[in-house]
């Protein structure tokens, strides 16, 4: 029986456990990204290890969430990363040569290859034919230092994408329809592979639309073969020499087969507030735009920037319209300079934003109150653009660009019609222009630079023998890394200071909730979260969990936990359980005490007994931990169980 493009890469990666569906495998890592948000407690963590120099083939760290200086803070994590990178032997991407995901993509993927990335977007790079997943920064730190990376092996999903997209359908509208299939919820444990015969029509930089997006669904990865259009995209880059030709065997088989038909996809769009939440244009169209965006890591390719020029050429944006642009890196901006696109877009009234993260996680472009947003990104949480109130729709960069001008929200297939402009399909260029003087190569020669905000990895003791704790707060479904901790309202560059980040812990949920855990400390009582389907969806955010840690949480008790943030708190020695039915979630109160009895021994079992000592009742709880994990939560986290690993 032949075998599917994910089980070839990660049964030849295999460096210990099972290679069975649901159970845990380690494999060897390639290669690493980290953006600032997350490299600077993953470099800080590397040095707590003890580790002299970097082992994976390639590790490089991008300055590309923090760079909107309005204080000291974020300058000084840069400066400890560049410092840190030249001493540990690290790429550092200076701000300004663009979003880790887009160079990553354009100068650094490799067809085969296993990659980690303290960003949930990671699964970008599976265009090119690559496993490419988003980790927490302490699983980063591990890989770092040459140890294998665990997560269960996967189910595999093929989907087939049949066809050819429509004049004015672009990749956007094909991941807003999986999302649309998918939903964001129970696709923990898969990976999707894609196939079909829409493929050949398709290029790399549509390809990594579809994966970064499918991020959004909750699946470990997404991957494309590799093929004659990812060759035509190396060569444009002049890697040629890094591709091969990689896909799956002829007989391969999969755990579920979906077939998406390219030529039936309409416009779409995910409404407020989900990225799931998925509608038809034609249904929105008329509504009012006061802002539109275009960019982020899942559409500011050459291609993107491209259709919305020939689109805005001529033209002026609506009165009414704020109009951003962002490059998704610098190599974009060069390429829209030299051909004129970047002329166009400043006669036609837009503002060109840095080639950086910004908008997409609510650094900066906040729309007014009430506020109609497009965006092309691909996370429209409810205040994640930084205004409580506003409506953000996710959409394709057609879509964007015809409401820009429109004012209001308009089937781009109208282009036509309202301005007699037929479809111009746009191609990879023959050669995309090569500079890669702001990828700083290490010299090994740096003194590490500590500012103020510098601080330490916290400390988590072993796990104790009972857990006697407290219901510190209880949240209902859908609760983000971003209701968990903000990054908004530049909060961001407390990232390297947990003790001040903490404070900020489900603000916008309950804003007593730091003081409470606090308290508790205080006498010496461990706080838990109780929580509904999907908790910690979105960010790979390893604060979210670094934080609540910080604050004396013990234990999560929830309907479901999305798969990143579940590593996570395992990471940091934080026990993540499963209810085993909804009743036993709705009789929890806030407040109430749960104690576990003989904790070692309890989390060796699928089932744990949770007394709640307040209403004098008991339930079982699952426990859905490895042999590995349960040794990580037993020694205090996966920095203590790394360093006795170490010694």
């Amino acid at each position: 029986m032949g075998k599917n493009l994910v089980q070839k890469i990660i049964d030849a990666h295999q460096a210990g456990g099972s290679l069975v569906p649901g159970e845990e495998v380690a494999v060897s890592v390639d290669s690493i990204l980290m953006p600032d948000s997350s490299g600077t407690m993953a470099c800080l963590q590397f040095e707590a290890m003890g580790m002299p120099k970097v082992k994976t083939k390639l590790a490089v760290i991008y300055a590309d969430h923090q760079t909107m200086q309005d204080g000291f803070e974020n300058a000084d994590d840069h400066a400890y990363l560049q410092s840190a990178a030249d001493k540990f032997g690290l790429v550092f991407s200076k701000a300004g040569n663009g979003i880790c995901h887009q160079v990553q993509l354009e100068r650094y993927s490799r067809p085969g290859w296993i990659q980690l990335g303290a960003d949930s977007h990671t699964p970008t790079c599976g265009a090119v034919g690559m496993i490419s997943i988003g980790v927490g920064g302490l699983d980063l730190a591990v890989a770092m230092g040459g140890g294998p990376f665990n997560f269960v092996y996967p189910k595999v999903i093929r989907v087939n994408l049949n066809g050819r997209l429509k004049p004015w359908c672009s990749a956007k509208d094909v991941v807003l329809e999986v999302l649309r299939l998918f939903g964001v919820k129970g696709n923990v444990g898969c990976v999707i592979e894609y196939g079909g015969t829409g493929l050949p029509f398709l290029t790399v930089p549509e390809r990594g639309t579809i994966t970064n997006m499918g991020t959004e669904t909750g699946v470990t990865t997404s991957i494309f073969p590799s093929d004659e259009q990812t060759k035509a995209f190396f060569a444009a880059q002049g890697r040629e020499s890094d591709w091969q030709p990689l896909g799956p065997d002829p007989d391969a088989t999969y755990d579920r087969v979906i077939d998406i038909d390219l030529d039936s996809l309409e416009p779409a769009a995910a409404m407020p507030h989900s990225p799931g939440n998925v509608g038809k244009i034609k249904d929105l169209a008329g509504k009012t735009v006061h802002q539109v965006l275009i960019g982020s890591c899942t559409n500011s390719s050459y291609r993107d920037l491209m259709i919305v020029a020939k689109m805005l050429e001529g033209r002026t944006v609506h009165p009414q319209v704020s109009l951003g642009i962002v490059p998704g890196s610098r190599q974009v901006y060069q390429m829209i300079a030299a051909n004129g696109a970047l002329a166009t877009f400043l006669n036609a009234g837009a503002r060109m934003l840095e080639s950086a993260c910004g908008f997409c996680f609510g650094s900066g472009q906040a729309p007014r109150s009430g506020a109609v947003s497009l965006r092309t990104s691909n996370r429209n949480f409810k205040g994640r653009s930084g205004t409580a109130d506003a409506n953000v729709y996710l959409v394709s960069p057609e879509t964007a660009a015809i409401a820009a001008i429109t004012g209001v929200i308009t089937d781009p297939r109208d282009m036509e019609k309202l301005y007699s402009m037929p479809y111009q399909s746009i191609g990879l260029p023959e050669k995309y222009i090569l500079d890669d003087s702001m990828l700083i190569k290490p010299t090994g020669t740096a003194e590490i630079v500590r500012g103020p905000n510098i601080g330490q990895p916290p400390k988590k003791d072993p796990l104790p023998q009972k857990l006697d704790g407290a219901v510190a707060i209880k949240v209902e479904d859908n609760i983000t890394t971003d209701h968990i901790l903000p990054a908004s309202g530049g909060l961001m560059k407390y990232r390297s200071n947990v003790a001040k980040y903490s404070e900020y812990v489900l603000r916008d949920v309950d804003k007593d909730f730091p003081a409470r855990c606090k308290a508790y400390q205080a006498k010496g009582t461990p706080s838990i979260i109780v929580a509904g389907h999907s908790y910690g969806q979105g960010s790979s955010r390893e604060h979210a969990a670094i934080c609540p840690m910080f604050l004396g949480v013990a234990a999560i008790i929830a309907k479901g936990i999305e798969r990143i943030h579940c590593a996570n708190l395992v990471n940091f020695g934080i026990l993540p359980l499963f209810f085993t039915s909804d009743a036993d979630y709705d009789a929890i109160s806030p407040g109430d005490e749960l104690v576990i009895e003989n904790l070692h021994q309890a989390i060796e079992k699928p089932q744990v007994t949770v007394t709640n000592k307040t209403k004098g009742t008991t339930f079982s709880a699952r426990c859905e931990l490895s042999e590995r994990q349960r040794e990580v939560l037993r020694l205090g986290g996966l920095l203590n169980y790394t360093r006795q690993k170490a010694s």
